[in-house]
């Protein structure tokens, strides 16, 4: 979608739809309350009316949608009511809509209009790339967002590149989880980050089975090797170190279908295991983000890309691994792969030594049950760090929740006969889960986030959101990444 911005008035212009934001009790002009009945519009939150001005107004088209009281407004409420115009304007079989940017005293304009875009955006996105007839609804396409603002010009189209450069990463992480599983396999990912680094100028490596052997890869060539597909350690590195430009590594787990290996999965809606590399998504989606902003970072994406699959050369239930730290793990379920492969992920980025190690990983059921669908779940070593993602979370509106991480779930996961176990009972799961990555991060910050519940979607909740992948922890990532830059100037 191109997005361009005015100055003026968004009901003074001549657009076939023209989008009216109001705040709930908001005063509306003596034009436009002449075409209503009283009462007929309130501004409750998602509420809407539209209205066919005829002469009475330049537009064609009129949507009143509301925005509820001020001091509720969150990223999130921008997005929802950009994805309903957006979706309006769709309905209408139009290509082009106009909007205005509403402000409050506390919230910048640029900061609404990014919410706006991202909303815009992400409220048309559909999963289609596989189906060969499409109807005319769906081959329809919105490709013009006019913004109107009273003032602030250059501001507000900051706020759009930013909203822009989300929404693109947040498509690109939908597009690879919704993507079968025998398209979106390990190397196609690394295929994914190589056009990565080619378009904006990033360091790519991929290394296959030969290399990650010969380098000691042992966690995750241990999970991968039940399946024909070869696994794969992906490396996009954009920025250089420097003493402005901290180093942050991002951690993704990229499982691109997961059966469960010798323990397998109950069939039942085994098919959304394709979606086990949500965590991988969300980096690559960020790294699409950071390079269209260009951030003043060095940020490193390491993921970890492997099939996890039963057959005749799978790893088993009682086997022992060597990681690439060295450290050895009594393998007690082979369900429990995601740690095993991120284990040598972190390790690795500790070469970096970066200022902060986040991964993302849908790695547990037990955090769904814990906070359903509506939080990530959040583990850490360093405090101040935690409380950075914290924040972001709420910005972002891509919420987190903090579990401790207290010694005692550092000593369930020893095992008896090696050094670590990768399972340690069904209660805690979570927790002992992060305990177990724990182990693989030295001294060095890190935060993991586990998205299991938060990836995958059913039953949409927001307006902005399909069934399927949700592109969480993009937003999430930008928003932590932005801080750190702003730490910095």
């Amino acid at each position: 979608m191109e997005i361009s911005v005015h100055q003026g008035s968004v009901v003074h212009e001549s657009a076939a739809l023209a989008v009216l934001n109001l705040w709930e009790g908001e005063a509306l002009a003596p034009e436009i309350a002449a075409l209503l009945e009283v009462d007929d519009f309130q501004g409750k939150f998602k509420q809407s009316v539209l209205i066919y001005p005829r002469d009475a107004l330049p537009v064609r088209r009129l949507l009143l949608l509301g925005l509820g009281q001020p001091a509720t407004m969150t990223s999130d409420t921008m997005r929802q009511v950009g994805a309903l115009a957006a979706q309006k304007a769709h309905d209408l079989q139009l290509t082009s809509f106009a909007s205005n940017v509403p402000t409050t005293a506390a919230v910048p304009a640029a900061s609404v209009a990014q919410s706006l875009v991202e909303g815009a955006v992400s409220g048309l996105y559909h999963f289609l790339e596989h189906k060969s007839v499409r109807t005319p609804e769906e081959t329809h396409q919105v490709t013009h967002l006019h913004l109107y603002v009273a003032d602030d010009v250059a501001s507000v189209q900051t706020g759009v590149a930013q909203g822009l450069a989300v929404a693109h990463g947040v498509t690109l992480a939908r597009n690879l989880a919704n993507g079968p599983g025998n398209v979106v396999t390990p190397a196609h990912l690394g295929d994914v980050a190589q056009a990565l680094g080619a378009r904006f100028g990033m360091r790519v490596t991929v290394l296959g089975p030969e290399e990650l052997a010969h380098q000691g890869f042992g966690g995750l060539l241990a999970v991968g090797k039940g399946s024909a597909q070869p696994p794969q350690f992906i490396i996009l590195e954009y920025g250089s170190a420097t003493e402005q430009h901290p180093t942050i590594c991002l951690v993704g787990k990229g499982i691109t279908f997961d059966t469960g290996g010798i323990s397998i999965k109950p069939s039942e809606n085994l098919d959304h295991m394709k979606m086990d590399m949500c965590g991988a998504a969300a980096v690559l989606g960020a790294m699409h983000a950071v390079g269209e902003l260009a951030l003043p970072l060095h940020v490193v994406a390491l993921i970890s890309a492997a099939e996890n699959m039963p057959s005749g050369t799978a790893y088993k239930p009682g086997d022992i691994i060597t990681t690439l730290s060295g450290k050895t793990v009594e393998v007690l379920n082979t369900d429990a792969e995601g740690r095993i492969v991120l284990a040598d992920a972190l390790f690795y980025a500790q070469r970096y030594q970066p200022q902060a190690i986040i991964d993302l990983a849908t790695l547990t059921g037990a955090i769904m049950v814990a906070l359903g669908p509506h939080a990530i779940g959040l583990f850490s070593n360093n405090q101040p760090l935690a409380d950075r993602v914290l924040r972001a979370g709420q910005a972002s509106a891509e919420r987190v929740w903090q579990f401790p991480l207290w010694d005692e779930y550092h000593e369930m996961m020893k095992s008896t006969i090696a050094d670590l176990k990768n399972v340690a009972g069904r209660y805690g799961g979570a927790i002992l889960a992060a305990a177990f990555l724990a182990a693989f991060v030295g001294d060095y910050p890190w935060v993991h986030l586990d998205i299991a519940g938060t990836a995958w979607t059913d039953k949409p909740a927001r307006a902005y959101l399909t069934s399927g992948a949700t592109g969480v922890g993009v937003c999430l990532l930008m928003q932590i990444l932005q801080d750190f830059c702003a730490a910095q100037s």
